[in-house]
This record gives structure tokens, C-alpha cells and sequence, in this order.
């Protein structure tokens, strides 16, 4: 006997055939929602870790003094620049960063330097100071506390915060501004260091 296939039957088939397609397409959105969740949950995680890392950082740089401040009269400037401030590591160890007062905190800058030192404004950070006496030289790196870039391409000021060495890295708009900072600074750096100059110079 010839079975004939029953048109309700065929349309059941095809219920059942859209239904459990349905019910696939449901627990894939389950399953990839399930692992959104966690992946969030990993990065709050991490994001929780390093905030607490900071933290501790900062804690045991708090024997570090606090920041000089702008003089209320710098005097006339004899360089100025804008750009990037990078952060400050132990001058030597670019990736030992320094957080306390402020200073592991990326920002926008102007810099300005003076007879009296170096001004350094940073909008929306804390801004510093770093006097004349306490400047110890500049050089041109590519990297610094995590950040690198091309060859020659950060300004490193060093300079010293009470009885630690700091190393401070900038990148100016211009990089073609750096070697003249480098120059003015070690300039600095080097009178600063042989009074004698100064002396010799009264002399003549």
C-alpha cells in the first residue's frame, strides 16, 4: 500500500523544525550573554587590582616631600613648550613609577623654563615646580614608566624630590623643540653644579 504524506503531518514537521531552531537560537544568546558577563567581570576585576596596586604604590612613596609650587614671580621665560606629560619614574629605572602627589598621572602640559627652574601646568592634574637647584639634566629617551615611543622621542628631566632622584618624561607638540631643552637644562644642570663658573665669570 502507497503511504501518502499528509499535509498536516508535513506542517508539524516543520513547526517542530522551527521550534527547536528557536529554542538553539535562544541558548546561543544565553551562552554568549554568559560570557559578556564574565569578561566584564575579569576587567572589573583587573581594573580593581591595579587601582589597589596604585594605591599601595602611593602608600610607599608617602616619605617622598611634597611638590615645590610655582614662585610667585619665575621671571622671564626663557623656554616654553606644550604637549604631553608621561609620568615620573626612580631616575635609572623607567619602569619603577612614581604615583605619589600626583605624579603617575598622565595629562596635557606646558612647560616653561625659567633662571628659577621649571614651571610644569598640567590641566586637569597637579601642577609643579621644579627649581633650578634641584634640576639634575635632561636627555632624550623613547620610553617611560610603560609608555614608549620612537627613538628621541620623550624629553627626561631629572631631578631630585628631597633625597630621591626622579626622572619626569615629556613629550612636546614639536618634537624638534627637545634638543634645546636638553641643551638649556644640562646648561642649567652643569652651573649649577660648578659654582666656580660663576665666580670666573664675576672675575672678568
Amino acid at each position: 500500500m502507497t503511504s501518502v504524506n499528509h499535509p498536516v503531518a508535513g506542517l508539524a514537521g516543520f513547526a517542530g523544525l522551527a521550534a527547536e531552531q528557536k529554542s538553539q537560537d535562544v541558548t546561543d544568546w544565553a551562552a554568549r550573554i554568559g560570557w559578556v558577563v564574565g569578561l566584564l567581570l575579569v576587567i572589573a576585576l583587573v581594573y580593581w587590582l591595579m587601582r589597589e596596586g596604585w594605591k599601595w604604590r602611593g602608600t610607599l612613596q608617602g616619605d617622598l616631600p611634597e611638590l615645590p609650587q610655582t614662585p610667585s614671580e619665575p621671571g622671564e621665560p626663557k623656554l616654553r613648550t606644550s604637549g604631553r606629560y608621561h609620568g615620573s619614574t626612580t631616575a635609572g629605572q623607567w619602569l619603577d613609577r612614581i604615583v605619589a602627589h600626583g605624579l603617575g598621572t598622565r595629562s596635557r602640559v606646558e612647560l616653561t623654563l625659567t633662571d628659577q627652574g621649571v614651571s610644569v601646568v598640567r590641566p586637569g592634574a597637579r601642577d609643579f615646580f621644579i627649581p633650578a637647584a634641584q634640576l639634575r639634566g635632561a636627555r632624550l629617551d623613547k620610553g617611560i614608566a610603560g609608555k614608549v615611543l620612537a627613538e628621541g622621542g620623550l624629553l627626561v628631566i631629572t631631578w631630585q624630590l628631597g633625597e630621591k632622584l626622579i626622572d619626569s618624561g615629556f613629550r612636546s607638540d614639536h618634537a624638534a623643540e627637545h634638543p634645546a631643552w636638553v641643551d638649556a637644562l644640562t646648561t642649567s644642570d652643569s652651573d649649577q653644579n660648578n659654582p666656580s663658573n660663576q665666580t670666573e665669570g664675576a672675575e672678568r
